[in-house]
């Protein structure tokens, strides 16, 4: 988002602050080094409870059909009033299932934290999700060089930096290195609930988000099931 359309949403929002205590598998995971494996360090740290998490929030989306997931780099952002509307079409559909966001810091890296949380039960831990990712996207080149209306390796160069935007090529990325399930609940009108599988494996893990189109990402719970983490910065809330 670049400094015009921030201070038009920051207008438009509340920061949220707090503080609790963080687990003690969010302290572990922060001071572990990006070398380590990332599927060993997800098994280690979030596994358990992410099996437990999965299953509730499964249940509750069931009946909902995903439409087909393609690949797709960002869209234009909407102006303050479509996205307002879009937030509260959001809230309202999180409300219908039971379901709750852990609010995750608007700084521009807010789908890799969501991604972190849910995968390591830390946000922090999100320039080591990126960074796996930028190495799925240029170890596979041909799974995701045609959804690229760019040069790729320019592509690849913008995603790399701190701050950028992720995407939808950024998520399918994510979805086939951590081999999870990424299930999107959306701010869309017409696509409520979005499926991203990995690529010819089957997925051992799930990951929740919400999406609040082209906005902002959070990290999905039950309601009642939000873990408290730590708070350092303002969130994008209405």
């Amino acid at each position: 988002m670049d400094d015009n359309s921030r201070n038009a949403f920051a207008s438009a929002s509340a920061s949220a602050s707090g503080s609790a205590s963080v687990s003690s598998s969010s302290s572990f995971s922060s001071s572990l080094p990006d070398t380590e494996d990332d599927h060993t360090i997800a098994r280690i740290l979030a596994e358990e409870e992410n099996s437990r998490t999965d299953r509730k929030l499964g249940k509750r989306l069931s009946h909902l059909d995903s439409i087909p997931h393609t690949p797709r780099v960002n869209r234009e952002i909407p102006d303050v009033n479509d996205a307002t509307l879009d937030h509260e079409r959001l809230s309202e559909r999180l409300a219908t299932y039971g379901l709750a966001e852990l609010q995750i810091e608007g700084d521009g890296n807010c789908q890799f934290r969501a991604l972190a949380d849910q995968l390591f039960r830390n946000p922090d831990y999100h320039k080591h999700v990126r960074k796996q990712v930028i190495k799925q996207l240029k170890l596979h080149r041909k799974l995701y060089e045609a959804y690229v209306p760019m040069k790729y390796r320019s592509y690849r160069r913008k995603m790399k930096k701190q701050g950028e935007w992720g995407d939808h090529v950024t998520l399918q990325a994510a979805a086939d290195r951590f081999e999870a399930k990424i299930c999107l609940v959306t701010s869309f009108r017409d696509q409520c609930y979005i499926e991203i599988l990995p690529h010819n494996k089957n997925p051992i893990r799930e990951v929740w988000l919400s999406f609040w189109s082209e906005v902002h990402y959070n990290s999905l719970y039950a309601s009642g099931d939000v873990p408290t983490r730590k708070q350092r910065r303002k969130h994008w809330l209405f």
